[in-house]
């Protein structure tokens, strides 16, 4: 069974960031971040459990092509997206988010 997926607010905060961030390198690559994002989304929502658990039960997965990682976590009724962070970033700053 396919879970809905549901963006905390702060995901959807990191996602309106990052594609603003791309946007202003070059028109429409934004736009391309999200339909990333959007992909790797539709994978998340078919087949959870595909993406390994990096801590307390968050697993995360990866756009193609941009260095970002999507920390989420299944719970009963939906999936949860906690955030969208550059590969690089601090862990700790999704782990405050649980």
């Amino acid at each position: 069974m396919r879970l809905p997926l549901y963006l905390r607010p702060e995901a959807e905060a990191d996602l309106i960031a990052n594609r603003d961030w791309y946007e202003q390198r070059r028109e429409d690559l934004g736009e391309e971040f999200v339909t990333a994002v959007a992909d790797a989304f539709n994978r998340i929502a078919n087949a959870p459990e595909q993406f390994a658990i990096c801590c307390r039960q968050v697993r995360r997965a990866k756009p193609l092509r941009f260095p970002y990682i999507i920390y989420f976590r299944v719970l009963a009724d939906r999936i949860e997206v906690i955030g969208i962070l550059h590969a690089s970033r601090n862990p700790r700053l999704w782990q405050r988010r649980i």
